[in-house]
């Protein structure tokens, strides 16, 4: 009994499909031509300028800069749950974290959280002589921590 290999037919059509796909990624010598990012040498082409990694760090997400909204939300949560009016909660602290996993340096026993490296922001924030801290990252808005962790 003679048995027969299909392994040259498909090996050719991969083959053929490979070099379809290559030549589907590629830039035409024509659009070159008109290109003139594309014509211009590396010592042609205009550095950037590097961003300040220092403004970079303060303005993580929800944490806005100047105020920022994230701050504003804690304000107005804190004033709400206490009763006051946003004017007399002052925000003592707000820098940017890199917070160890998903529970934002808020972890409650029992729960279990993604472990990542989350950028966020802690806000400290004092009413009436007492501190509370708020945490936000990720998606996730500020929140009030009672009992932080990180």
């Amino acid at each position: 009994m003679t048995r027969r290999t299909t392994a040259l037919p498909t090996g050719l059509a991969a083959l053929a499909l490979c070099l379809a796909l290559a030549g589907c990624g590629g830039q035409d010598d024509d659009d070159a031509a008109t290109d003139p990012a594309s014509s211009q040498s590396p010592s042609e082409t205009p550095s950037e300028t590097p961003s300040q990694p220092e403004e970079q760090e303060t303005e993580m997400p929800g944490n806005d800069g100047a105020g920022g909204a994230a701050q504003d939300a804690a304000i107005a949560d804190l004033a709400q749950r206490l009763g006051v009016a946003p004017e007399e909660v002052t925000v003592t602290s707000s820098e940017a974290v890199t917070w160890r996993d998903g529970s934002l340096g808020c972890s409650e026993p029992g729960m279990m959280y993604t472990q990542a490296l989350v950028e966020g922001t802690r806000i400290v924030l004092e009413s009436g002589g007492t501190s509370y801290e708020y945490h936000a990252g990720g998606n996730r808005a500020p929140f009030l921590c009672e009992k932080p962790t990180q």
